[in-house]
């Protein structure tokens, strides 16, 4: 059975950083692609960045390129994201996926099957 839990949110500055981890179980996340996704109230789940090819390649949503960066320790099979320079509009809930299907893009939500509960991160100006 696949299990992933995030960790890690809390409350920022702005301009401050925050690191997120998302424990997996159940599969290797190496091998698998994975993924954090974002959803603040009213909106919809917006992709935030990914890892992919044995975490050889990422990809990352413009709005947070250049302050994000995602990686795995394949020890711990645990992804991380460390968030840089936040700002308020960095406010939401973020959630972990593995395992993307074919045909969906990288920052797809619906493409993935997988799902974690979520990690609430709040960012004050």
């Amino acid at each position: 059975q696949v299990h992933l839990e995030e960790s890690g949110g809390g409350s920022a500055q702005a301009g401050g950083s925050l690191r997120l981890s998302c424990l997996v179980s159940g599969l290797s996340a190496r091998r698998s692609s994975m993924a954090w996704f974002r959803q603040a109230p009213g909106k919809e789940r917006e992709g935030v960045a990914a890892i992919y090819n044995g975490g050889s390649s990422t990809g990352y949503a413009d709005s947070v390129k250049g302050r994000f960066t995602l990686s795995l320790d394949n020890g711990k099979n645990t992804m991380y994201l460390q968030m840089n320079n936040l700002n308020p509009e960095d406010t939401a809930m973020y959630f972990c996926a593995a395992e993307r299907r074919g045909g969906y893009t990288l920052l797809q939500a619906a493409g993935y099957r997988y799902w974690g509960q979520g990690t609430q991160v709040t960012v004050s100006a």
